[in-house]
């Protein structure tokens, strides 16, 4: 039997403002309060290495100014040295770095040389005075036992064990806090299989409260495990809805997969219209919808690729530092190349009959302007000896400039003209969809917004009027600069918008 206690890594929240739309977390929320707590911005790394799980997790926590803490099942017993507090910041740095990306391309002049830059694959390569503990003495009761106790920064930690979900149920209640109704049938296989509970209580007086939102420091927990799983199911005793859950796994050299539930690749390397512009994670977020309706209950790829490395970069790359505050330091030593797996799921309260248990996969490649056999730019997924794989969309500007050549060359794609950079916003620079479980839903149209169809969906793009394809072929009634068909071999530069945008403004090479 699958055991159920092994924590990886995900980000969402307990529960949601907005009835219809909830981030996932793997556990729960008490207060003494008695009054209704919402997670609303969660975020969770693991990293993974042999038997080593490191868990980092954010959270920020809307509720009464009250004690309250969060309760999270996990394998074995942690001590204080397993335990430590983090940075906020590296948090934004990998939720940037996996999230599907919108970038803009602008043909490049038909008539200018030949581009040796444009030769190759991208990125191919590689303290405070202690609080008294008043939520229990080290004897219990009820069959629950405290078998450690400590503080990192404003949380005072116990890790519990229990005989009977019941026990831990009645001694949870009895110091005060407000369990979720039916939390008990949910803690029952975690108790079953031996898990223990990491309780992390928070001292208000710690923590800053705006707007009745407390910014909590992260946590950051290792322990050694042959499991290697997710407990979500604890976190539906929270769910009024609709649950979004983003998993994030760093792993030296390897990306993951669930083992338990059938898998899917994002569709990739679409082109899109410029209205996705200004509504890119709604946009985002009805592909993602489309693509679970068309593979009811799988877990869906986002992204595979060397966390020091990406093309194009919505954001910094991970670098060493963030690595080792992210767990690097506890692996055992030695330099890894890390792979950043972004998994996402949505699901409702009555979905997910097991927790998620994760698989070492082989390397794919997608979501790159790079050119296949023939000329065609790669689509979707495909097998490949190193992990190179992304969401990315893409709106496409054709040449609008005259054309004086006899060859002129189509197709060939980069970042803005030099002397429009500053005229276009951002200077053309790619753009994450962040926050996708609260993204709009059911205003927009798929078809109107896709420039190509999309077979494995059967989503049929709409009038494609003035839509320049990869190809360099565009409707000459909308671009009337574009008076010449097609010419050349029609390759595409294989740096993305903003590597080229780089030479450009390195160099200031005309093109």
């Amino acid at each position: 039997m699958i055991k159920r206690w092994m924590l990886a890594a995900a980000m969402g929240a307990a529960l949601a403002a907005a009835p219809t739309a909830a981030h996932a977390f793997c556990g729960f929320y008490i207060n003494g309060a008695g009054s209704e707590m919402f997670n609303n911005a969660t975020q969770v790394v693991l990293m993974r290495q042999g038997t080593r799980t490191v868990l980092s997790m954010q959270n920020n926590y809307q509720g009464p100014p009250t004690d309250f803490a969060m309760v999270v099942p996990v394998p074995v017993v942690l001590q204080e040295d397993n335990v430590k507090t983090l940075p906020r910041d590296v948090f934004g740095k990998v939720d940037t770095m996996g999230a599907p990306r919108l970038v803009e391309y602008w043909e490049q002049d038909p008539c200018a040389p030949d581009d040796p830059w444009r030769d190759g694959c991208p990125m191919c390569a590689r303290s405070a005075p202690s609080m008294a503990m008043d939520m229990a003495e080290e004897s219990a009761g009820h069959g629950v036992t405290i078998e450690a106790k400590f503080e990192v920064g404003e949380y005072q930690v116990l890790i519990l064990s229990a005989k009977d979900s019941t026990g831990l149920d009645t001694w949870l209640r009895e110091q005060k806090y407000k369990i979720p109704p039916g939390a008990e049938p949910l803690l029952r296989p975690y108790v079953e299989t031996g898990s223990k509970f990491f309780v992390a209580k928070v001292d208000p007086k710690k923590v800053k409260f705006e707007n009745g939102m407390a910014t909590l420091s992260p946590l950051r927990f290792h322990y050694d495990s042959e499991e290697f799983s997710l407990p979500i199911r604890l976190g539906l005793a929270n769910s009024s809805g609709t649950q979004d859950l983003i998993v994030n796994i760093l792993a030296p050299g390897t990306r993951y997969e669930v083992a338990n539930y059938d898998n899917v690749t994002i569709p990739t390397n679409l082109d899109v219209r410029p209205e996705a512009r200004d509504r890119f994670g709604e946009f985002y977020a009805a592909l993602f919808d489309r693509t679970v309706e068309k593979h009811p209950g799988a877990v869906v790829t986002e992204y595979a690729w060397d966390a020091m490395t990406c093309d194009p970069c919505p954001g910094p790359t991970l670098d060493g530092n963030d690595l080792a505050t992210l767990g690097s330091d506890v692996l055992g030593g030695g330099y890894y190349s890390f792979v950043l797996t972004r998994l996402h799921a949505r699901y409702g309260k009555d979905d997910m009959k097991e927790d998620l248990v994760f698989k070492a996969a082989p390397a794919i490649a997608g979501g790159r302007e790079v050119r296949a056999v023939g000329g065609r730019l790669e689509e979707r997924a495909g097998p490949s000896d190193y992990n190179n794989f992304q969401g990315r969309y893409a709106i496409r500007h054709a040449w609008a400039g005259e054309i004086k050549c006899e060859k002129p060359v189509r197709g060939r794609w980069g970042g803005p003209p030099p002397d429009q950079v500053q005229e276009i916003a951002g200077g053309g620079a790619p753009v994450a969809a962040k926050d996708l479980a609260f993204a709009p839903r059911g205003a927009l149209s798929l078809p109107a917004v896709v420039a190509q169809d999309v077979p494995e969906l059967e989503l049929k793009a709409g009038s494609g009027d003035g839509v320049p394809k990869a190809d360099g072929t565009v409707d000459k009634k909308a671009y009337p600069g574009c008076t010449c068909g097609a010419g050349g071999d029609g390759a595409a530069g294989a740096l993305g918008a903003v590597v080229v945008l780089g030479v450009l403004r390195r160099r200031r090479r005309p093109r």
